[in-house]
């Protein structure tokens, strides 16, 4: 499977900043309906949206993707949706911080549920925190305090944004969401619209708090060619592993090799003895094994029961070739 590469998650650059501008949230939430309407127009919902599940572009960071999709549903099979039907024993399904009140009623997902976890998902952008935070060890005490919130709005939502911001879009967002039926489509370019009430155009993404934006740098790499790499097969390998003298092992050598084993290649001006050492007595030990290895090269693996010999031979063979290319 071959995917697009992706750079750093929100909640990495959440957890530097604490929150995000409200230009940025607002700007998230508009390219997250896109994303959205794009999925339940396959029939689908995503059902676990947070930060920590939206990657900024590898080569342009001002392009978020939706990643993480374990959680995703079929709402609405060859077109006719799921009926509403609550599950105590499914209650509770998903982030608790953010998932939605069906969700907690054991309700399977739809599109309002992915709209109303978006809500709340921009909520703590803009604020650094929920009201319920505090309460994550206990799933009724969050469903209680999201349903409150709900229930309360606007006021909710505005007398929780911090003194230096206005969350009057997400409270009248919030409210459009609360509105919408079980099986209704959303209105995705109303929830834009009332994000961005002007029409504003998207631009780059700042992810700070003050007027500085974060910079995302994408590391630059050589390009390899796959056709520039040439692998060669085994009947093309030089001569100059076979028909080695063979040496007797020394109890230096040994130690040497059981110190490679155990710690890897060490690093030292002595290391260079110790690892021809291992590498040399790798080798084929007889002039016989050429003749088994080309036999094997040119006839594959025999299968009578001589063949062990061979086997092994060209096994210590293989052993040397990787120990010299090491």
């Amino acid at each position: 499977m071959v995917m697009e590469r992706l750079g750093t998650d929100l909640q990495k650059i959440l957890d530097q900043n604490g929150s995000f501008k409200k230009s940025t949230v607002l700007q998230l939430g508009i390219r997250m309906l896109d994303i959205l309407e794009y999925i339940h127009e396959n029939e689908y919902v995503h059902g676990d949206i947070k930060a920590a599940n939206l990657l900024l572009g590898y080569i342009n960071p001002d392009r978020v993707y939706l990643a993480d999709y374990g959680l995703s549903y079929r709402y609405c099979p060859n077109g006719n949706h799921k009926q509403y039907q609550e599950n105590p024993r499914k209650g509770h399904n998903g982030t608790l911080e953010f998932t939605s009140l069906d969700a907690h009623k054991g309700v399977a997902s739809s599109r309002r549920s992915d709209v109303e976890i978006l809500g709340y998902c921009m909520l703590r952008w803009l604020c650094g925190k929920l009201p319920w935070e505090r309460n994550l060890q206990d799933p009724v005490a969050v469903q209680t305090a999201k349903a409150n919130l709900l229930d309360e709005l606007p006021e909710s939502v505005l007398t929780w944004a911090p003194p230096e911001s206005s969350c009057r879009e997400l409270a009248q967002y919030l409210v459009c969401v609360t509105n919408l039926a079980y099986d209704e489509k959303p209105d995705y370019h109303k929830l834009k619209k009332i994000l961005y009430p002007g029409g504003i155009s998207l631009g780059p993404l700042e992810f700070s708090t003050t007027a500085q934006s974060v910079n995302i740098h994408t590391p630059t790499h050589q390009k390899v060619d796959s056709q520039d790499i040439e692998t060669k097969p085994i009947s093309e390998m030089p001569d100059k592993f076979t028909g080695q003298v063979y040496r007797k092992r020394s109890p230096e050598s040994t130690a040497a090799q059981r110190q490679v084993r155990e710690e890897g290649w060490p690093r030292n001006v002595k290391s260079s003895t110790a690892r021809r050492q291992v590498q040399e007595e790798s080798q084929p030990r007889s002039a016989e094994s050429a003749a088994a290895q080309r036999q094997v090269r040119e006839e594959g693996w025999p299968r009578n029961a001589e063949s062990a010999a061979a086997q092994r031979q060209v096994c210590l063979f293989l052993n040397a070739m990787y120990m010299q290319e090491f």
